[in-house]
């Protein structure tokens, strides 16, 4: 899927948080309609197969209950993408990356082949459909979802080119696949952000200290707290012998051993990594004009920054809404030269199904400190919502979704607005901005409210009950600020029909 990826690391945060978010974008030519579910252990099922590959897996006895955002609409599988399990670990998968042909052609990919003239079927590896399903339910930390899907990459293989993030209240990890079988992870620095768009990123590895850290995988990040990379335990024989390393003085880039360099890149990645780096940046580097340091089309740009003040939620949703504001590549623009308008691939697109921020907040009970902010449609026209992500159930508004347009949830209610909105930009932008600023208000101000509530609440069962009464009271708000900005954006469209006229009956 194409998509874009921000981690911010604990000491980069407003508050302490680690957080991971995604924007969940379909392919060209369909929209996937998604909702906000909890899966259940007894949902789970003991033995998994994939709709797309029909690689079938055992897995443990023992999932835990997670949030999940699958697609609503059966077919193509599940599809669970983003989540917060019982443990309070989060994972989002997967940002669909690049590589180049010698690593396919040392590790091909593990491709589905149906049964044809006479041969049986054989099963591909995971992919984006299957690893939050897969792996999410069975993990207490972060780097256990680094070791735990690392060895099903080793023994299943992957039928395309994937980064994957995982989370807990002290570390993130980034996890990328190397061709069909081999794959990288490195911890993300507490005082960093990292900025993925579909490419791979990680440009600085050190592979030595992964490979003799080897026996500390399995142990607790407060017996190993200096872990930092880890790897396939083969990788330095992979490279070696497929002569990977572009190096010209031994010190091992990822991005340019794995990675691509395409033109397509120019035009598909890298702007949106250098418009994510510039906003959250802006002083230091030089990011436009004659002297720039990085422009668009820089193949260096870093995977990640420590950034010129702490990083927000409000940041987040504004870089991964991006269409180039304030840049001439702006499709928006209507000032000035517009040669350039959509000249590259925004980040916040028509066709973006969810985005999900998940934000461990720290110093507080561990079953009211994960948030989950959720959004569906364009990222431009929408608004981003909190809810506690330690539930036993979702609100009917976010968890009803299905394939019939509806004003009733929220996956459909964002659609439409971003439609009309985008048709009517010039009179309908207003609209929006209010509607985001409000929805983004009162969300932190009914998590506060209920924030100081579950402070005073000691009772498990009742505190239960207020996390998901608190989610039904956000999901109102939510519901009818959505349906007033409906109406807004409808009314602007509607003074547009090409069958107006001016002159009242009266």
């Amino acid at each position: 899927m194409p998509c874009t990826t921000i981690l911010v690391g604990k000491k980069a945060s407003y508050d302490g948080s680690t957080m991971i978010a995604r924007n969940d974008d379909s392919g060209s030519g369909h929209y996937t309609p998604k909702k906000f579910v909890v899966v259940h252990p007894d949902e789970q099922p003991r033995k998994y197969k994939s709709v797309i590959s029909h690689v079938e897996i055992e897995l443990p006895d023992d999932p835990m209950r997670y949030t999940s955002v699958p697609n609503a609409v059966e077919g193509e599988g599940i599809w669970a993408a983003s989540g917060v399990n019982a443990a309070n670990v989060g994972m989002t998968a997967t940002e669909t990356i690049t590589s180049n042909p010698r690593v396919l052609g040392a590790d091909p990919l593990v491709v589905y082949q149906p049964a044809e003239d006479g041969r049986e079927e054989i099963p591909g590896g995971i992919g984006e459909e299957d690893i939050v399903s897969i792996v999410l339910p069975y993990i207490h930390s972060a780097r256990e979802g680094v070791v735990r899907l690392g060895s099903l990459l080793e023994k299943y293989g992957t039928y395309e080119m994937n980064g994957i993030a995982f989370q807990d209240q002290d570390e993130i990890w980034w996890l990328e696949t190397i061709g069909g079988h081999h794959w990288i992870a490195r911890k993300v620095p507490d005082d960093v952000y990292v900025v993925m768009p579909n490419q791979l990123g990680i440009d600085q590895f050190d592979l030595e200290k992964a490979l003799a850290d080897q026996d500390k995988y399995q142990c607790t990040q407060q017996e190993y707290a200096d872990l930092e990379y880890m790897c396939s335990a083969d990788m330095k024989e992979f490279i070696t012998r497929n002569h990977l390393d572009l190096s010209q003085n031994g010190v091992l880039n990822p991005r340019d051993a794995f990675g691509s360099h395409d033109d397509a890149d120019h035009v598909y990645n890298t702007p949106r990594a250098w418009f994510m780096l510039r906003t959250l940046n802006p002083k230091t580097k030089i990011w436009d004009g004659a002297n720039a340091e990085f422009t668009p089309y820089s193949d260096d740009l870093p995977w990640c920054m420590v950034p010129e003040k702490k990083v927000t939620v409000e940041d987040v949703k504004y870089v991964l809404s991006s269409h180039y504001q304030g840049t001439p590549y702006d499709p928006y623009a209507s000032y000035g030269d517009k040669s350039r308008n959509g000249a590259f691939r925004s980040i916040g697109v028509n066709r973006t199904d969810f985005l999900s921020v998940i934000q461990m907040r720290p110093g507080m009970e561990s079953d009211c400190g994960i948030l989950e902010w959720v959004a569906f449609a364009s990222n431009a026209f929408n608004v981003l919502v909190p809810f506690y992500a330690t539930v036993d159930t979702t609100p009917d508004y976010l968890s009803g979704t299905d394939k019939e347009v509806s004003t009733d949830n929220f996956y459909w209610v964002s659609r439409m607005i971003g439609a009309m909105a985008d048709a009517s930009y010039r009179s309908s932008v207003f609209h929006i901005e209010r509607y985001q600023e409000s929805v983004m208000a009162k969300g932190h101000q009914l998590i506060n409210k209920y924030d100081a509530l579950l402070e005073k609440e000691e009772d498990g069962t009742k505190r239960m009950a207020l996390r998901q009464e608190a989610n039904q009271v956000i999901a109102d708000m939510l519901k009818k600020e959505a349906s007033d900005t409906l109406g807004k954006v409808l009314y602007e469209l509607s003074n547009q029909m090409k069958n107006s006229y001016s002159r009242s009956d009266a």
